[in-house]
């Protein structure tokens, strides 16, 4: 029986906001969401956390073309106004046939088609949809049409849990279930390469700037020679992190995501779920794997 450790995984508030990319078809979608989304995976050294949040069909996007939602978190207004701005200027904009919209409203403003207007050249042309406004940028396969801004939302990083097992076919087997389960919701992505990570990382380091370096508690190879939280039997621990809109999200996700891998038959390699957390002093937000899965 795959035991739940009675723990919490800890999590902090972001910025986010919601992109609607649309294309000529499914593919080219994915295309520009995937080249936007790339390098997003953690705040530490990428700016912003980004993926994508679900595929959209041709009656759900503003131009009813293809299309998928993105979500893109950041530690502050600033940061997540130049990613965005950024990666649709180098990323979906060069993409062929692309368009992008706003997912969401608010107050806060983020330059969108407001800035990127000026690739035209004095050649670009705005356009009112009732209170909307877009603008139509000449490109070599016809137009670039931009919303003219984008709109900031309260956020929630950091959501995460732990799988522990035997070896790496089993855990990450069992971290391939539940990610395939939590990519169906909404209001939530799994930033990490495939929605997993292998390097989970700790706050701080011995070296002077560092802000965050391995969490050796956690790695096998360090078993002997650190106080570590692994018996002999856990050779390999690999997390799962997710970012959400609300707590309430987050807590779906992790209960899906967990309860799928303690269902599974085909887990048996798998020993405990934990999570990772800082004694309540990185964030806010504390998601308790026992109340979750109750």
């Amino acid at each position: 029986m795959i035991k739940v450790e009675d723990t919490f995984a800890e999590a902090f508030p972001m910025k986010v906001s919601r992109l609607i990319i649309t294309a000529y078809n499914d593919n080219w979608a994915f295309n520009a969401a995937n080249s936007f989304c790339g390098f997003a995976t953690s705040v530490i050294a990428c700016g912003c956390e980004a993926g994508i949040e679900s595929k959209l069909l041709p009656n759900q996007t503003p131009d009813g073309r293809p299309g998928v939602s993105v979500l893109v978190f950041s530690m502050s207004s600033k940061e997540l106004a130049k990613q965005i701005l950024n990666r649709t200027g180098q990323c979906l904009m060069t993409s062929p046939t692309s368009a992008v919209f706003s997912g969401n409203s608010g107050e806060k403003k983020i330059p969108l088609g407001n800035s990127l207007r000026y690739f035209g050249d004095g050649y670009q042309i705005a356009k009112m949809l009732g209170n909307r406004r877009f603008w139509r940028i000449p490109v070599m396969d016809g137009e670039f049409l931009c919303e003219d801004f984008a709109y900031q939302m309260e956020g929630i990083g950091g959501g995460n849990f732990l799988i522990l097992g035997e070896n790496i076919k089993s855990v990450l087997y069992a971290a391939e279930l539940a990610v395939k389960k939590m990519n169906k919701l909404e209001n939530i992505i799994l930033p990490f390469p495939g929605g997993i990570v292998r390097s989970g990382s700790k706050v701080g380091s011995k070296y002077k700037g560092l802000i965050a370096s391995t969490n050796f508690d956690y790695c096998p190879n360090l078993r002997t020679i650190v106080n570590s939280k692994l018996n002999r039997k856990i050779n390999c621990v690999l997390e799962i992190v997710i970012d959400g809109i609300n707590k309430q999200d987050i807590e779906l996700a992790m209960k899906l995501g967990i309860t799928e891998i303690i269902k599974s038959k085909e887990t048996k390699g798998v020993e405990r779920i934990s999570a990772g957390n800082y004694g309540g002093k990185l964030g806010p937000y504390l998601f308790k794997l026992k109340s979750i899965i109750t």
